[in-house]
């Protein structure tokens, strides 16, 4: 239950991501990417799904069988009202390679929520 949270922030999960997964909205798009890394860890197709905004949402995801995650680096986080830019780059291991995905992605937030919309690879 005090397994460290794999978004990287150094707290247990229950009382990070484990709070966004349950339900309760991430208080910044900050706090969002590190849950959307954790539920891509974690296998959490639906929360990732609910997160991302309706205007580009898939209609359904699969996450790579055997990837490993390895860390996330937030880079850079740019609140501008109910907009946001997250810098950042998630760290993987799929059949023997490593992959590193570096990304600036942009989020809304609607009825309290933020969401996930798009984002730019560097």
């Amino acid at each position: 239950m005090n397994e460290p949270c794999p978004c990287g922030s150094g707290r247990p999960y229950e009382a990070c991501c484990g709070r966004w997964h349950a339900g309760e909205p991430a208080p910044t798009a900050e706090a969002l990417m590190r849950s959307r890394y954790s539920a891509y860890v974690r296998g959490l197709t639906g929360y990732l799904l609910d997160t991302w905004h309706p205007s580009q949402r898939p209609p359904s995801m699969e996450i790579e069988p055997g990837q490993k995650w390895l860390g996330l680096e937030i880079r850079r986080h740019v609140p501008d009202g109910d907009h946001a830019l997250v810098e950042f780059v998630a760290r993987s291991k799929l059949g023997g390679r490593a992959v590193r995905l570096h990304e600036n992605s942009r989020f809304v937030r609607e009825g309290g929520r933020w969401y996930y919309v798009d984002g730019d690879l560097k």
